[in-house]
């Protein structure tokens, strides 16, 4: 497959860069600083660019066959502010795809994004609204943009993220009654998105992500 990724410099989007790449697909990766990558491989395409921008998504996604949009919280905490990145971004994306021809998006929201929320119990709920609310806000209003186009779509949300390495023994609750918080590796998120991409199972599935 020849796979687009969009925030791909960093956390789990690097992460996808890899699992891809090692499994012997093309990658044409996106972000700000997708040329610093340093990553020497046979079918990687680097393209800088911004993920809000019309022109810069339709040419990182056209010609692919999919496209894994991985775009993760500021690093310098602005998200404590109102920030309308996930659903702006999520906007161009799927005008631009529809224009580009292609079905398959996948993505990154979290637990507690969309009707996963009231699976939080009461510290948890409190905890992501005081470190993580204005973001989470604005991931149910991706998700529902999501929810409610055409593509073909999935929309992962996994738990606390870790640095560990892929393990390959992680849950994937797709049945609401077992949705529930918990740990889980950034590389087994990109295990996930990368295997959901190979397949069709996972369409129109909103499955947490555990450990």
């Amino acid at each position: 497959m020849k796979l687009a990724v969009i925030g791909a410099s960093r956390g789990i989007g690097r992460k996808v860069v890899d699992e891809a790449l090692e499994r012997g697909h093309q990658v044409r990766a996106m972000a700000r600083s997708a040329s610093k990558m340093e990553i020497a491989a046979n079918g990687f395409e680097a393209m800088d660019g911004d993920a809000t921008n019309e022109v810069d998504v339709f040419n990182a996604i056209d010609g692919c066959d999919a496209v894994i949009l991985t775009l993760g919280v500021p690093r310098d905490l602005r998200v404590l502010k109102s920030t309308t990145l996930f659903s702006d971004a999520t906007r161009v994306l799927i005008e631009q795809m529809e224009k580009a021809g292609i079905k398959r998006l996948l993505t990154v929201t979290g637990f507690g994004a969309g009707d996963s929320a009231d699976k939080l119990s009461t510290p948890e709920r409190l905890t992501q609204k005081a470190f993580l609310g204005r973001a989470y806000e604005d991931k149910d209003v991706q998700e529902q943009l999501i929810r409610d186009s055409d593509l073909d779509w999935t929309i992962a949300r996994p738990g606390i993220l870790s640095h560990n390495c892929k393990s390959g023994q992680y849950k994937v609750l797709t049945e609401r009654s077992e949705w529930r918080n918990g740990l889980i590796s950034r590389a087994d998120v990109a295990d996930f998105l990368v295997t959901a991409a190979e397949g069709t199972e996972m369409i129109g599935k909103t499955p947490a992500l555990q450990r």
